[in-house]
């Protein structure tokens, strides 16, 4: 049996780190996160089949440890992006980073979930080094003019005053000039929401392409990957 869960550029990153990490994630951290496979039967299954319900008691029975495989998996994931973000920091000569905290429990807010998946969010929650680098990635954004422009533009629900909030105004309606914010009040905002928008596509496009040549040890694939009978594709 091997002692390491994958093998990155070549050296391999060994399972006591996705164990210590695990440590540190509560049982349900967010919902939707792909850690957990409901055990229950399709909606409106019935039978009173003997074998269908041995069937329906095996798999609920085997839905905890199934899960659990899963989180394994899902864990593995966060540690290699740790692994590659660190690899890439040092590539890029920025300077060295924290190491990541054996004790303190993982946070990750929904709302990074939903916009990230829970791989990446969880990623950037543990890792001082995915952090940076997403930082770098973000300073090295160019957001154009017409691209802030075009969003003010496009966004004018986004940009209503006080005073036109509290009187109903219809963005899209009767408004007028004096109901929105002045453009250059809030250009630099709109900037700054577009740069990180970017930054954070690019470190999706990083991670995806950092990882193709991971191997992985059996047990600590993707949790997607179908070559594996637990495989689920969540983000």
């Amino acid at each position: 049996m091997t002692d390491h869960a994958a093998v990155v550029q070549g050296e391999p990153v060994p399972k006591s780190r996705v164990d210590a990490f695990l440590e540190t994630v509560p049982e349900r951290p967010f919902r939707g996160a792909g850690l957990h496979s409901s055990a229950a039967p399709p909606r409106g299954a019935t039978s009173h089949d003997g074998e269908s319900d041995k069937h329906r008691h095996h798999e609920a029975l085997s839905a905890p440890a199934r899960a659990e495989r899963q989180r394994r998996r899902w864990a593995t994931q966060v540690v290699v992006a740790d692994e590659l973000a660190r690899r890439a920091v040092a590539e890029r000569g920025l300077p060295p980073v924290a190491e990541v905290s054996p004790t303190q429990l993982l946070a990750v807010a929904e709302n990074d979930v939903a916009d990230m998946g829970s791989i990446v969010a969880a990623a950037l929650a543990h890792s001082p080094a995915a952090r940076t680098l997403l930082a770098e990635l973000e300073a090295e954004q160019h957001v154009p003019e017409e691209a802030v422009q075009d969003y003010y533009d496009r966004n004018r629900d986004r940009f209503l005053t006080p005073d036109a909030l509290r009187r109903g105004v219809d963005p899209f309606g009767r408004a007028t000039p004096s109901d929105f914010l002045p453009f250059e009040q809030v250009r630099q905002a709109v900037e700054g929401e577009l740069r990180r928008a970017a930054g954070r596509r690019a470190f999706f496009a990083w991670f995806d392409q950092a990882r193709a040549d991971v191997v992985y040890a059996a047990g600590h694939e993707h949790p997607g990957d179908p070559a594996h009978p637990d495989h689920e594709h969540r983000h």
